[in-house]
C-alpha cells in the first residue's frame, strides 16, 4: 500500500507559499496544501539567533512522489535552506487516503 507523507515547510510570506503550493498541487505532486499564516520562527542562522514571521505549509503527498516533490520545492523556494520535513502518519482514514492517492499521482499514471 502506498505510504502517505505529510510535509512541513515554512515560507517567508503568504504569496510565495500560495504560488509554490498551487504549482505542486497543479502538477499532482501534492494532493493539497494547508497554508497557516501567523507563525513566528526563532532559529539560529549563520551564528546568530534570529526571528521572523513565517507561513507554515502542510503538504499531503506520497512516498513515491517525494523525490520529485522535494526537488521542485527546493528549486522554487526563496530560502537558501528550505525546511522540508516529511512525516509518515501512523493512521490515515481510508476515504481520505483514497482521495489523496487519486489526487497526487506520478505523471505517467
Amino acid at each position: 500500500m502506498e505510504s502517505i507523507r505529510l510535509v512541513i515547510c515554512s515560507f517567508p510570506d503568504l504569496d510565495s507559499a500560495r504560488q509554490i503550493g498551487t504549482l505542486l498541487v497543479e502538477r499532482q505532486l501534492a494532493a493539497c496544501v494547508n497554508l497557516l499564516p501567523g507563525a513566528e520562527s526563532i532559529y539560529r542562522w549563520q551564528g546568530k539567533v534570529e526571528s521572523a514571521p513565517e507561513v507554515m505549509a502542510l503538504f499531503k503527498t506520497t512516498e513515491a512522489l517525494m523525490p520529485a516533490f522535494e526537488t521542485i520545492l527546493a528549486e522554487l523556494h526563496p530560502y537558501e535552506v528550505p525546511e522540508i520535513i516529511a512525516i509518515q502518519p501512523d493512521a490515515v482514514s481510508e476515504p481520505y487516503r483514497t482521495w489523496l492517492l487519486q489526487s497526487a499521482r506520478p505523471a505517467d499514471q
